[in-house]
């Protein structure tokens, strides 16, 4: 069966191959020719590296930008899951290059001069060869571990739906990434460029002691490059649904006391990523979920898309996240921070849990957007304390959790 299956993707792989010496063919000799050189500096898929643990922001003046992230909503309860009450460890994705001997390419006898130029097109089809061969491969592997099910939602930078693990069925949520939409990148040890979003969950799974579902943050549990795309698995809590519809489902707002069970949680993973040296930089309530399966909900960070990894006072002129709820200081100054920015956006959250409305910072700072005086003094005083203007005036995160209101 193996063998078969090496050949039938083998075959596939050079019928790829060519149907694209095929559709050169159309054109003149000279132009099929520039065509088949810039096929050679095609790189072949890099293998799983550990993440660099440093990031240096831009923090060039001339560089300012606002990078929006559309607010979506993904319904995480589509075709649920049984849990299984087993142990789903972060597992590395073979990319490995498939090797294709010299035995398996016939020589054909050619006419003088054109020695080199064959030489150069043979070595051009072998890496196409090589490249397919290890696409299929992965895919096929991903296929054969995970069962794809429909549509969950869809972001700025990808797709996400509904799955499961075919060995114990472990609900699973399926991201596909278009390379030419991933933001962030970061640089691993090898030089290499790796998606930040995998290098930060691959950090926060190394520093998580425990199986998955322990953490804060929903776990990576495997990813797949396939050259093109990349595709990520992650855990997928069953049942739960986003802050944004827990709250709609729930009139519109949610009650001082169910308010605080969540901010306490947030605070406290807020703390966790930044005791990992990693900048969210988009939480929000889509970006948060809610774990409905006991009295006492639970949530849940996700959404890691636009995170990076930062440092103690790194300083940030391109904004990555969502437009309406830009910080002041990036309004005033053109940069921001990242502990200053995340009390900014948990201020955010709170407030659109707690009255009816959605917030707009710009609407906010004209105060059109005003905080609720029928709630507890405590309660007005922590949302002040995170929605300062100035970011110098704010609490820290640390100063947050031992806020009177969440005591």
């Amino acid at each position: 069966m193996k063998k078969d299956y090496a050949k039938t993707v083998v075959a596939l792989a050079l019928r790829r191959v060519r149907e694209r010496r095929c559709s050169a063919s159309a054109n003149d000799g000279p132009t099929r020719t520039i065509k088949r050189k810039a096929t050679r500096g095609r790189k072949t898929l890099r293998k799983k590296t550990r993440v660099l643990e440093t990031e240096h922001p831009n923090t060039s003046k001339g560089d300012v930008g606002v990078r929006g992230v559309k607010r979506t909503r993904f319904d995480l309860n589509k075709h649920d899951m049984d849990t299984a009450s087993c142990s789903a460890d972060t597992e590395s994705c073979n990319t490995s290059v498939y090797d294709v001997g010299k035995r398996g390419v016939k020589r054909k006898a050619v006419a003088d001069g054109e020695g080199p130029s064959r030489k150069i097109k043979k070595k051009s089809n072998l890496k196409e060869i090589k490249l397919d061969l290890s696409i299929a491969a992965l895919t096929a592997k991903f296929k054969a571990k995970y069962l794809e099910q429909d549509q969950l939602g869809v972001g700025g930078c990808g797709s996400v739906f509904a799955g499961y693990r075919r060995a114990d069925h472990l609900p699973v949520a399926i991201k596909r990434i278009p390379k030419d939409r991933i933001l962030c990148k970061e640089v691993d040890q090898n030089g290499k460029q790796l998606s930040a979003e995998v290098a930060v969950m691959l950090k926060l799974a190394a520093g998580t002691s425990g199986s998955v579902g322990t953490s804060a943050s929903v776990s990576l549990l495997d990813w797949y490059d396939l050259n093109q795309e990349l595709i990520l698995v992650l855990e997928r809590p069953v049942p739960s649904k986003d802050l944004l519809n827990y709250i709609e489902d729930n009139g519109g707002s949610l009650p001082e006391e169910q308010t605080k069970i969540i901010l306490t949680q947030l605070v406290d993973a807020a703390i966790e990523l930044e005791n990992h040296c990693i900048f969210h930089r988009d939480i929000k309530v889509e970006n948060i979920l809610i774990e409905t399966g006991s009295d006492v909900p639970r949530v849940r960070l996700i959404d890691f898309g636009l995170s990076c990894f930062t440092k103690k006072g790194s300083l940030y002129r391109n904004f990555y996240g969502t437009p309406s709820h830009i910080p002041p200081e990036w309004y005033s100054h053109c940069s921001y921070r990242p502990g200053p920015t995340t009390v900014w956006q948990l201020g955010v959250v709170m407030f659109e849990t707690l009255q009816e409305v959605p917030f707009e910072t710009t609407k906010f700072l004209e105060n059109k957007l005003r905080i609720s005086k029928q709630l507890s003094k405590n309660c007005q005083d922590f949302l002040t304390m995170c929605l300062t203007e100035e970011p110098q005036q704010r609490l820290t995160l640390e100063q947050l959790q031992l806020h009177p209101w969440l005591r």
